[in-house]
C-alpha cells in the first residue's frame, strides 16, 4: 500500500527556494549553532503562514516556501531579518544541459533582468570538476542564451548591474544578482532591552542598530496628555510599528507622564526642568525594565546634541540608573541619523508636527553642567517618587507584532 503523505509537510521539489547568505554568522565559534538556530526560528516565525522549510548547507541556508507565498512577502522577511547578509530567489535543476538551458530562461524573465537594458555577467561555479564543459564555457554559452533574449543587453565583466550566478554541484542551482540584508545578528542572541522611545527621529533609529546587535527590544513612551495629542501617541504606535519587523515584534509600554511634568514644573528650578525629567524617566524606566525582564536600557541620545546630551548631563542620568545605559548614537552626526532613518522608513513618521513631553516642557536656559551630586539632591528634594510609583503603576501596554 502506498504511504500517504503528511498534506502539511512541504513538497520541496515544488517549492520556490531562496539561497541565504550569512555573515558575522559565520565567524561564530562554539556558539555559531546557537545564532543559526535563532536565526533559522526568527524567519520561519515571520514566513508563517505559509509553509516552509530551513536547512543549511555549505555555510548558508536554503529556504524552501510553498508556491501560494508570494515572492513579495519573502523579500519583505529577509530584508528585515538581521542576520541575513543576502539572498536570491533560486531555481534548481538536473545537471542535463538542456535543462539548465531550459531553467535559465525561466529565470532571466524576472527581475532584474525582465527590463532587457543595461550590462550583466554570468558566473559559474563548478563544484563538481567532473562536469562535461569546465566555468568558461558555462559562462559564454549562457550569456549567449541572455543575449538571444536580449540583445540590448551587454556583457561587463567588472561591475555589472545585472548577474546570472550559476552553481553546478550535486544539483544545479541558479540565481540572479544577490539581494542585499540588512546583517547583524539574529535578534534575540543578546538579550533583552528596553527601548525609550520618543516621536523623534533618534530613538527609532538606536532601537534599529540595537536590534542590528541582536537585542530584543520592548519599547517606552511617557506620553503627557492633554499637553501632547493623541496624534503623538498615535505617531509613537506607528514608529513602533515600523520598527517591530526588525525587531521579531515588540511592545509599546505607554506611561501617563502629566502628573509628574506638572510637579516638576512645580518643584523644581526652571533650568533643571529637563535634568528632573530625564531622572523621572531613568527612574520610571528602571521599574518597568525589572517588570518587563530587561537588563539595559536603550536611548536616542547623541553626544552634544542638545542641553541634556552633555557629558555631564547624561553623567547625572546615568547616575538615576540601576542597570546599563546604551547610546547606539552617540557619536553619529545628525544626519548620519537622518540617513538612517529614511532606510528603515521611519524618518517621515518621525517628523510630523506632534511634540513630545521633553519638547513641550523644555526651560529657555537649561542647565548643561551639572553637577551629579547637586542634582541628584534637587531630585530627592522633589519628593517625586510616590508619584512616580503610581504612574508605573497605571502604565499601558500595547502589542505590536512582526507583520511585514
Amino acid at each position: 500500500m502506498k504511504e500517504k503523505k503528511n498534506p502539511k509537510e512541504l513538497d520541496l521539489q515544488n517549492s520556490n527556494l531562496f539561497l541565504i547568505r550569512l555573515g558575522e554568522i559565520s565567524l561564530k565559534g562554539l556558539n555559531r549553532g546557537f545564532f543559526e538556530k535563532k536565526l533559522k526560528n526568527n524567519i520561519k516565525i515571520k514566513i508563517h503562514p505559509y509553509r516552509s522549510v530551513l536547512t543549511r548547507e555549505k555555510g548558508r541556508f536554503y529556504l524552501y516556501v510553498a508556491k501560494d507565498c508570494p515572492d513579495e512577502h519573502v523579500f519583505k522577511v529577509l530584508r528585515t531579518t538581521f542576520g541575513v547578509v543576502g539572498f536570491s530567489k533560486a531555481i534548481v535543476c538536473t545537471k542535463d544541459w538542456n535543462d539548465i538551458v531550459e531553467n535559465a530562461k525561466k529565470l532571466i524573465e524576472n527581475e532584474p533582468f525582465a527590463d532587457g537594458t543595461g550590462t550583466f555577467k554570468v558566473e559559474s561555479r563548478r563544484a563538481d570538476k567532473s562536469y562535461f564543459m569546465n566555468s568558461y564555457q558555462i559562462e559564454c554559452e549562457l550569456g549567449g542564451v541572455v543575449l538571444d533574449r536580449y540583445p540590448d543587453m551587454k556583457v561587463k565583466v567588472k561591475n555589472p548591474e545585472k548577474e546570472l550566478r550559476i552553481e553546478i554541484r550535486e544539483k544545479v542551482y541558479m540565481y540572479t544578482s544577490p539581494v542585499s540584508g540588512p546583517g547583524g545578528l539574529p535578534v534575540g542572541t543578546a538579550g533583552k532591552g528596553l527601548l525609550l522611545l520618543s516621536g523623534g527621529i533618534d530613538s527609532p533609529v538606536a532601537g534599529w542598530r540595537m536590534a542590528k546587535r541582536g537585542l530584543k527590544q520592548d519599547c517606552l513612551y511617557f506620553h503627557a496628555y492633554p499637553y501632547t495629542s493623541e496624534q503623538a501617541l498615535q505617531k509613537v504606535k506607528d514608529l513602533a510599528r515600523i520598527i517591530a519587523p526588525y525587531n521579531q515584534g515588540t511592545n509599546l509600554v505607554v506611561i501617563n507622564f502629566t502628573e509628574c511634568e506638572l510637579w516638576i514644573k512645580e518643584h523644581s528650578k526652571e533650568e533643571e526642568h529637563t535634568l528632573m525629567m530625564r531622572a523621572c524617566m531613568m527612574k520610571a524606566a528602571n521599574a518597568i525594565a525589572k517588570q518587563r525582564e530587561c537588563k539595559v536600557l536603550v536611548t536616542g541620545e547623541a553626544l552634544g546634541q542638545v542641553a541634556s546630551q552633555t557629558l555631564e548631563s547624561m553623567c547625572f542620568t546615568n547616575s538615576m540608573s540601576e542597570i546599563p545605559v546604551l547610546r547606539p548614537l552617540v557619536a553619529m552626526d545628525k544626519e548620519e541619523i537622518i540617513s538612517t532613518a529614511r532606510e528603515i522608513g521611519t524618518y517621515e513618521t518621525s517628523i510630523l508636527p506632534f511634540d513630545d513631553c521633553c519638547v513641550i516642557f523644555s526651560p529657555k536656559h537649561p542647565l548643561v553642567r551639572p553637577e551629579v551630586a547637586s542634582e541628584k539632591k534637587s531630585y530627592v528634594e522633589m519628593g517625586i517618587d510616590d508619584l512616580l510609583a503610581k504612574a508605573v503603576a497605571e502604565a499601558e501596554v500595547f502589542e505590536v507584532p512582526y507583520t511585514v
